[in-house]
């Protein structure tokens, strides 16, 4: 039988009172234990500090490239080969030296797992000598740069304790801490890397639990965290002792609609493909004309949020002009009217060709947020005579059944247009939870297609906008209205009042790591 969490804390938390050990030990309720472990490979660090290990590359607080492992970068004139120098005093946390053996050998591995870091054009990666190594693409990619600042190095496998099939478990590397001890479901400990080549963490102990919203609170009340992530509808419930901290974010969320029509078709796993309401460009856009996203930010987040109209907002890939004034219900009806969606007196409902405007909006029952955001949507759209079924299902049910038929309430939000790419390119139509509603428009592959190949950020980002809306078509709320996009979550935290979380960047999607991004720059303020 587990351990109640905070009677296994018991030895490491009972002296957080006394201020000389608070200097040295923060304990931290941030959620987001990795299932796969802190595996690289796998895409631990893909979001926020990978902790354990180092990356070539750091994201600055405008996210452009500084510094990490590598001192210099440079990319062909041909776009298809980084070279990149390391630094000569790199020591993995068992004293050994990180050369570029082994960032060959990470790029090479992790492009053969794929997992979460795409790796999938890389070509080769090879060590030229023992601090310089070159990455050869097999064609150009302007968002191969991201994974120089996420993937965390880890050790050659032909190498004493190098990486093998227990990594995720037993992570070897060169960042700033080490672990000590996982007990799985309840909590991380870590310390620091006394070989860490960059400025010595202020704080020598880390202690991550890994509870539920509930029971994160209640350890915050009891004084037994300096750290801890709050949902936002328990945001204005911050313990005395402590101060909210906000993060703001582009982690959002929205309705992906399923865009072909049921045909009978199905998925690989054998999920149905199809939808014949969402596939209807009118209920697409009558959907999104009918949410009120201020309204949504004020109940379903609390206040802490903002009205989301695309899957970048604010930032510099994102389409500017991409908003809608909302609600607009008569805009709404109109063009429901036009396209032949008909009321019925005896339901209310909208129908055409014998089809009511009836789909399911499904929604992870673990997350209380997305229920809500789906309840309130749900109701926005009634009076427009289309009924948007709230249905909660665990993720596997979804991924079995309903991932390509209803409706979902998702949650993206990156700091790379990558995500862009995932979401709307039709060679992804089906992968994953990317692009699971089979959206596909050759005008927009060709836009993401051209961003890619771009010789230039800016080049880029005029591509990416683009496929967002060109004056003609595109993925957004103006063209073929893929997604009904709410809001913009602020990422909340409950702090201990001496604890100085620095300068905090945009989050991307996800509550908890994402702020350990800056973890190097922590302080306690209380002597």
């Amino acid at each position: 039988m587990r351990r109640p969490i905070i009677l296994a804390l018991a030895a490491t938390c009972v002296a957080l009172s006394a201020p000389a050990l608070a200097k040295d030990q923060l304990v931290l309720a941030i959620g987001g234990e990795p299932e796969q472990g802190f595996d690289p490979l796998l895409g631990w660090g893909q979001y926020g500090s990978p902790l354990f290990q180092s990356t070539l590359l750091t994201r600055g607080q405008d996210l452009t490239p500084q510094p990490g492992l590598a001192t210099e970068w440079s990319l062909s004139e041909d776009r298809l080969t980084w070279t990149l120098t390391l630094r000569t005093d790199v020591r993995f946390s068992d004293n050994t030296p990180l050369t570029a053996e082994d960032v060959a050998f990470t790029f090479n591995a992790a492009a053969e797992a794929g997992g979460r870091a795409d790796l999938s054009a890389l070509e080769s990666a090879r060590a030229i000598d023992g601090n310089t190594v070159e990455l050869t693409l097999k064609t150009p990619r302007i968002t191969f740069i991201d994974q120089l600042m996420t993937l965390g190095i880890v050790p050659n496998a032909e190498r004493e304790n190098g990486y093998g099939d227990e990594y995720g478990r037993q992570p070897l590397g060169s960042g700033p801490y080490r672990l000590v001890e996982w007990q799985e479901g309840e909590q991380l400990i870590v310390e620091r890397n006394p070989y860490f080549y960059g400025p010595a963490p202020v704080f020598e102990r880390l202690v991550f639990l890994f509870t539920d919203e509930a029971a994160t609170l209640s350890a915050a009340h009891a004084g037994q965290v300096d750290l801890a992530a709050v949902p936002p509808a328990l945001a204005e419930n911050i313990p005395e002792q402590m101060q909210r901290v906000i993060m703001n974010s582009v982690d959002n969320r929205g309705i992906l609609f399923p865009m072909q029509p049921d045909e009978g078709e199905q998925a690989a796993n054998g999920a149905p493909i199809g939808n014949n309401v969402t596939a209807d460009l009118a209920i697409r856009q009558a959907v999104n004309l009918a949410l009120g996203r201020e309204t949504l930010v004020d109940v379903a987040l609390n206040g802490f949020g903002r009205p989301a109209f695309g899957p970048a907002d604010g930032l510099p890939w994102s389409h500017k002009d991409e908003k809608l004034a909302t609600p607009n219900l008569s805009r709404a009806n109109a063009l429901l009217d036009e396209a032949g969606w008909v009321r019925k007196e005896e339901d209310g409902l909208r129908y055409k060709n014998g089809q009511p405007a009836r789909f399911r909006l499904t929604y992870p029952t673990s997350d209380t947020t997305r229920q809500q955001l789906a309840q309130v949507s749900a109701e926005m759209v009634r009076p427009l005579g289309i009924e948007m079924q709230p249905t909660g299902r665990h993720w596997d049910e979804i991924q079995r059944e309903a991932l390509h038929q209803d409706a979902i309430v998702f949650g993206f939000g990156s700091q790379s247009p990558q995500e862009v790419y995932y979401l709307f390119h039709s060679e992804h139509a089906g992968f994953g939870f990317y692009n699971s509603g089979y959206y596909a428009n050759e005008a927009v592959d060709q836009h993401l297609d051209a961003a890619q190949a771009a010789a230039n950020t800016e080049e880029a980002n005029q591509h990416w906008q683009a496929a967002q809306w060109d004056g003609d078509t595109g993925y957004g709320v103006q063209g073929d209205t893929s997604w009904a996009w709410m809001v913009n979550l602020a990422h909340v935290y409950a702090t201990n009042r001496c604890l100085d979380l620095g300068e905090l960047g945009v989050a991307p999607h996800g509550h908890g790591w994402p702020v350990t991004a800056n973890l190097l720059e922590w302080r306690w303020t209380c002597d």
